[in-house]
């Protein structure tokens, strides 16, 4: 096992994500010494002066090479040991854009696949009706699909099939395939759950520290499709259920922590949430119907109900604890 090593950083909110306890500690800082927020992160004097020298001392190294040292010193990663230089590169772009910082000029320019993505094309599948019961449709076989060769079906038959289209997902991601014999029947994803959701965080009853450290142990459904010419009742909410037996291992095995409480949103113009109350998910309250970028009180989308399922009895002590060696007064 390796050595645990105490990294004293000066922001607690832009360097703590989801590491193991005892590994990280932080000094307070006052939020009169915030200069920037970047993706709910907050970055101080003390933050951009440090990129300063880290760039300064290392005139000739690219952007990218930059971002995996800024990484490396503030022991940036994800649980799995991955760097996460792909937040650290926007990091550092919004510090430069904003006049913080100067970064080298660019050496090149790369394709980006988040931004130059292609939607999936539509891959032909057998479409014959099958109407039967549970019984009748077993065994199911339920496999991990990300990065294998089922994976462009996967993205094809949500882009296709489902009302809101394929969309990569966000942060730390599974996607799985449901297949009777060779016919795919059902796709699932899950990702990293949205920072903030009002319903969500009165159920559970953390503060933002709380949530600052403990998000990464919830995911978020963010597409459940069964293909429209599989009709069999109750298979919905026996796949929601068979998921929450099992998504918590599968999420341990590849990215190296487990989660403890699943979410999901139901567009309540659309649905009613009838599979997941079915599952015994737990309807929670609705969104306010404006979206993470809106700040004018304005309602400028659907309405989303709120559904949560806890995987353990505890979760509530889980999602509330801190990590051994930080700070948990309020600031």
């Amino acid at each position: 096992m390796a050595k645990a090593v105490c990294i004293i950083f000066f922001n607690p909110e832009l360097f703590l994500t989801c590491v193991p306890s005892g590994i990280v500690a932080y000094t307070p800082i006052m939020d009169n010494d915030i200069v920037l927020t970047y993706r709910g992160r907050s970055a101080t004097r003390a933050d951009i002066a440090f990129v300063t020298r880290l760039i300064e001392d290392n005139p000739t190294k690219s952007r990218w090479a930059l971002s995996q040292m800024l990484c490396k010193e503030w022991n940036w990663v994800q649980a799995n040991g991955s760097l996460r230089d792909m937040i650290a590169r926007g990091f550092m772009l919004e510090l430069h854009r904003n006049g913080h910082i100067t970064l080298p000029p660019k050496k090149r320019t790369t394709n980006n696949p988040f931004v130059n993505r292609k939607k999936p094309e539509r891959l032909s599948i057998d479409q014959t009706p099958v109407e039967t019961d549970l019984k009748g449709i077993h065994p199911l076989q339920i496999l991990l699909v990300k990065n294998t060769p089922h994976e462009p079906l996967f993205n094809s038959l949500i882009e296709h099939h489902h009302y809101l289209g394929y969309c990569h997902p966000v942060g730390e991601q599974l996607k799985y395939m449901v297949f009777a014999g060779a016919r795919p029947v059902a796709c699932f994803s899950w990702s990293s759950a949205p920072r903030h959701i009002g319903a969500r965080d009165r159920y559970i009853g953390w503060k933002k520290e709380h949530r600052d450290h403990n998000l990464c142990y919830i995911a978020y459904n963010s597409r459940f499709l069964i293909l429209p010419w599989f009709r069999v009742p109750h298979l919905a909410s026996w796949l929601l259920g068979y998921m929450a037996r099992r998504l918590s291992r599968d999420w341990e095995n590849v990215y190296c922590h487990p989660v403890y409480y699943l979410e999901t949103f139901v567009d309540t113009e659309r649905f009613t949430g009838t599979c997941y109350k079915a599952a015994n998910w737990q309807y929670l309250g609705d969104t306010t119907g404006r979206g993470k970028q809106n700040n004018s009180h304005v309602k400028n989308r659907s309405i989303k109900a709120v559904w949560g399922y806890p995987l353990t009895r505890n979760f509530r002590q889980l999602l509330t604890r801190i990590p051994h060696g930080t700070d948990s007064s309020d600031n």
